[in-house]
């Protein structure tokens, strides 16, 4: 095939949307809006919600009308269809809104334009009208209800901080709230954030109502409204724990750090902490949620494959079985949560409760009931022993003991339906020592310890230092060379077809042409695809398109496809994990899949999923929880959504990417058995549940290393032991540096040795050593007559190659070469 028709078959597949093309799939919207009003979380709530809708109400705040549909940044800037904001479907749906008050705000807003900035300079609050007295005096004549908007967000780049207008009210809120709730028989407040913030005045001021809104994306206005009135359930539960100041959670003392962040919590992130150590300091639990109906669990039994209670070497699930009974006046569903205790005899230190299965019921009406089933493996009772003091050393392990099972509504709403006995220590997953901190940058994590009535207290121990010689390891471990062959005829659309080998295809492909597979186009909105693209990879050069190979057309999400074409805005990464809902999230992504088709997307920048290790992370609204199974299981459930429609998800940030603060160059120094347990495990339960042909590494170091640069992070770890087969691909603009290890190796060098499969977008950042602007490193670091290792081997270059092009060959323009070709 010639590289004139290669070309003409990626531009029919990769042509975007004229801008004024302002149609939309109705269906995903409305699931987006379904979606937005099932992550909508209901904190508090005295009765006054739902609103009748005939009920007088007075809506204060701007937000009302500047609402935040999404947050900042890559994960946020899609040129929407549209978006909604509260008042105006308020209105829509009838609802008797105080006119007057609503004319006032509708002036105002019309003569204060929302601030605006460049990137990472984004504003993360819009300041609030001064309203007069009289005017709430006069409304809380007209009606006994108010609703008070406060909004709030923030983005990459751009970290939330511990300021009135971040993370605090600033005064003028403050008074708003003060006033109305003075005035008003009932106040609403409601929340639209893409962070945690401070939510400790709820209480004091006595509102009636709180309700967290999460940036709902187009039609996140009207799913708040749907809430607001009845038609909707608000659905969501938290997916992180909500404390009683920004001192309380574990991370605070080691956070925003410019050079690094000890990882000083270790496990006990979130809940794992509160739980075990301060219940007190939780102003609302994790997994917590109200509806407009009530529920009650009864008949909870606890059994699994083999014989009641004991866990033996030949049980492969553990059931939890509740019946769930509508005790209220409404048809309602609710997310049924099961959580693992901790032995007290176990040697390695345990959060009191961990999260292992969950599901979300279907619709249940007043006076009914539905059996839940919640079934999880028993690899989900074992912890990771990084020192050996199990006797098992880099081994994931259940300790003999006894785990209590507990299941209900939050972390703290439950019932304890029995316990598992397990009666010898069994090694789950026998694995190697990898990715531990350095000797030279040694820190003490937190641990447990019981006083005498046995309850647990905060201890410090060292963390465990690396022992490893990396540099013998991956000596020991270069990919054998597949024999080369010079051009034999075959041609990529055979590979494809099914007519050939991915293998035999690489063995025709020279040095120079299987070192621009590793590179991606030098610019983002490649001139290869679809305008305002992200880049491009794989078929990029003349040459490459000759033998059939397509380029691969990037767009950024998570929250819609980032084109200059209007594309869908969908719920933030938070709002979706808040429903608890993976079926949801896969429909949902499906039809996002569509449209990626339909806007020239072969793989979506998402999703993304690291740890909420800290409410302050700019980045916290694309990312899903401070639980990792929960981000693993929704994670999974969109890449599968995006992934049935023959595109690619692509789940980012791997790994540790958890603040946004000096991000390229901040080291994240975490323990081995943290980032097994914690940071890494989401990542994992993504790969093994639902196959993503691409994953995008992260800014910041980890223990040392880029994660662009890491080996044990993707050779030893995502490779070798997750068995990942896919495409890893950098994040948009990396650091370079030296290898630490192989002198004769540095920049694109270190990253194809590592594994690191595609520099994106595959130039160096300022400047710029080849007319096509990309470093030369891999060629100049590629020697055939040096067998030491000390130099780029055929092999690797090779196995970069099969990685992208095993990618490619599954996007639409590949398929349809081949189909050209039969």
């Amino acid at each position: 095939m010639t590289a004139n028709t290669i070309n003409e078959v990626a531009q029919n597949l990769n042509t975007a949307t004229a801008d004024a093309d302002r149609s939309y799939d109705p269906h995903l919207a409305d699931l987006a809006r379904r979606a937005a009003a099932e992550g909508t979380v209901l904190l508090t709530n005295d009765g006054v919600l739902p609103l009748s809708p005939a009920e007088p109400v007075a809506v204060f705040g701007r937000v009302q009308i500047d609402w935040f549909a999404v947050g900042y940044g890559s994960g946020g800037d899609v040129n929407a269809v549209y978006t909604t904001n509260l008042l105006g479907s308020l209105v829509e749906q009838g609802v008797n809104v105080d006119t007057e008050v609503a004319s006032v705000y509708r002036q105002w807003c019309e003569a204060q334009e929302p601030p605006t900035e460049e990137w990472g300079n984004w504003p993360r609050f819009y300041p609030e009208m001064e309203v007069d007295q009289e005017l709430i005096a006069q409304a809380a004549s007209r009606a006994r209800i108010a609703v008070v908007v406060i909004g709030r967000a923030a983005g990459e780049d751009r970290e939330n901080v511990l300021e009135p207008g971040a993370y605090y009210l600033t005064d003028t809120e403050r008074a708003l709230l003060e006033r109305v709730t003075a005035d008003f028989e009932s106040t609403v407040v409601i929340v639209n954030s893409g962070n945690v913030m401070d939510l400790s005045w709820a209480q004091e001021l006595g509102v009636s109502a709180l309700l967290l809104a999460w940036p709902g994306g187009m039609e996140g206005g009207r799913a708040v409204a749907d809430v607001l009135i009845g038609a909707a359930e608000p659905g969501g539960r938290l997916t992180d724990t909500i404390a009683r100041a920004y001192e309380d959670y574990p991370s605070a003392a080691n956070f925003g750090g410019q050079e690094f962040n000890n990882y000083a919590e270790d496990v006990f992130v979130g809940y794992r902490y509160f739980e075990t150590f301060a219940p007190e300091k939780v102003l609302f639990p994790f997994g917590h949620g109200l509806g407009y109906t009530s529920f009650d669990l009864a008949g909870a039994s606890l059994d699994d494959t083999a014989r009641p209670g004991v866990v033996t070497t030949d049980t492969t699930d553990i059931a939890v079985r509740v019946r769930v009974t509508n005790t209220g006046p409404r048809p309602g569903s609710t997310v049924i949560q099961a959580y693992r205790g901790a032995p007290a005899e176990a040697a390695l230190p345990r959060p009191s409760r961990e999260l292992v299965a969950f599901a979300r019921t279907g619709m249940i009406a007043p006076g009914e009931a539905q059996e839940v089933t919640l079934s999880f493996p028993r690899e989900r009772l074992a912890a990771f022993d990084d020192d050996g003091r199990t006797g098992h050393a880099h081994a994931w392990v259940v300790e003999a003991g006894t785990y209590p099972v507990h299941v209900g509504t939050s972390v703290r709403q439950t019932i304890e339906v029995g316990a598992v006995v397990v009666e010898e220590t069994e090694v789950v997953e026998q694995l190697q020592e990898a990715l531990a901190p350095s000797p030279d940058a040694p820190f003490d994590r937190m641990t447990v310890t019981r006083d005498a009535d046995g309850r647990a207290q905060v201890s410090w121990e060292a963390v465990p230092t690396s022992t490893v010689d990396l540099r013998e390891r991956i000596l020991a471990r270069l990919p054998e060379a597949i024999p080369p062959t010079g051009d034999v005829g075959i041609r990529f659309p055979d590979v494809v077809a099914g007519r050939a080998t991915l293998e035999d295809f690489v063995a025709q492909l020279d040095v120079e042409d299987l070192a621009q597979l590793a590179y991606g186009d030098v610019e983002m909105n490649s001139p290869l695809g679809a305008p305002g693209n992200a880049g491009a990879f794989g078929g990029l050069t003349e040459r490459l398109r000759e033998l059939g190979i397509p380029p691969v057309i990037t767009t950024d999400g998570p929250s819609g496809i980032r084109v200059s074409a209007y594309a869908s805005l969908l719920p933030c990464g938070t709002a979706l994990a808040s429903t608890w809902d993976a079926p949801l999230l896969e429909e949902l992504a499906s039809l996002h899949g569509q449209e990626m088709l339909r806007k020239g997307s072969d793989v979506l920048l998402a999703p993304g999923m690291n740890i909420h290790r800290d409410p302050l992370c700019g980045r916290n609204f694309e990312y899903y929880s401070e639980d990792p199974l929960l981000t693993g299981l929704a994670a999974a459930a969109v890449v599968r959504g995006v992934q049935s429609q023959g595109v690619s998800a692509c789940p980012k940030h791997f790994a540790a990417n958890n603040q946004e603060t000096n991000r390229i160059y901040n080291d994240s120094r975490v323990s081995a058995r943290a980032l097994r347990e914690i940071y890494l495990r989401g990542f994992r339960i993504c790969v093994q549940e639902s196959n993503p042909l691409n994953i995008m590494t992260s800014y910041n170091k980890i223990n040392g290393q880029w994660a662009h640069y890491n080996y044990d992070l993707v050779t030893t770890i995502l490779r070798g032991e997750w068995g990942y087969r896919g495409n890893v691909m950098t994040d948009w603009w990396m650091r370079y540096a030296p290898d630490p290890l192989f002198p004769q190796l540095k920049d694109s060098a270190t990253r194809v040795r590592a594994g690191v499969d595609v520099l994106m977008p595959g130039g160096i950042t300022w400047s710029s050593t080849r007319a096509d602007g990309h470093d030369d490193a891999i060629v100049d670091g590629y020697s055939p007559d040096d067998t030491s290792g000390e130099h780029l081997t055929l092999g690797e270059l090779q196995q970069t190659a099969l990685h992208v092009l095993g990618m490619a060959a599954t996007t639409p323009a590949a398929r349809a070469a081949a189909n050209t070709a039969d």
